[in-house]
Formats: structure tokens, C-alpha cells, sequence
């Protein structure tokens, strides 16, 4: 199993310590390219596509919140990325 399959495979278990970091290059693998949007606002773009996801880089801490990662594995899954 390969580290970006095992990546989504952490994810889609809704784990409660999922890393900014992780969601980062996760969305990397994906093709999606981190664009700052004000603040800690950041969107993820997938170039030659309208395809974008938008959400809040957290701070001070860098784990995700259950509602982001809810958010991201519903944006995977409606992109056809993640089944």
C-alpha cells in the first residue's frame, strides 16, 4: 500500500489527529494547488478544472477539525477522487 493510499485510508477513518500537513499533501497528490485566500483562509485549486475546495488552515494547533474533515472526505468523494 502506497504512502497517498494509506494517507486516504487515515482519513476516511475520520481519525480526531488529522494534520494540516497531511491534508496538505494528500490534496497534493490529488493535483490541487494551495492558493492563500486572507488570513488563514486557503483554497485548494485543481488547475484546468472549476474545482476548488476552501477551508481554514488551523492555528495555533495544526489538527483539522471533525467538521473539516468531514468537509474534505465529502469534497474527495464528490470530485470522484476517494470512493
Amino acid at each position: 500500500m502506497s504512502k497517498h493510499e494509506k494517507a486516504v485510508r487515515r482519513l476516511l477513518s475520520k481519525p480526531t489527529d488529522f494534520e494540516w500537513s497531511e491534508l496538505k499533501s494528500l490534496m497534493d497528490a490529488f493535483g490541487y494547488e494551495m492558493k492563500t485566500t486572507g488570513g488563514s483562509g486557503r483554497k485548494f485549486k485543481h488547475p484546468g478544472s472549476a474545482s476548488n475546495f476552501v477551508t481554514h488552515e488551523p492555528h495555533p494547533q495544526s489538527t483539522l477539525k471533525a467538521y473539516q474533515v468531514r468537509e474534505v472526505i465529502a469534497f474527495l468523494k464528490q470530485e470522484g477522487h476517494i470512493e
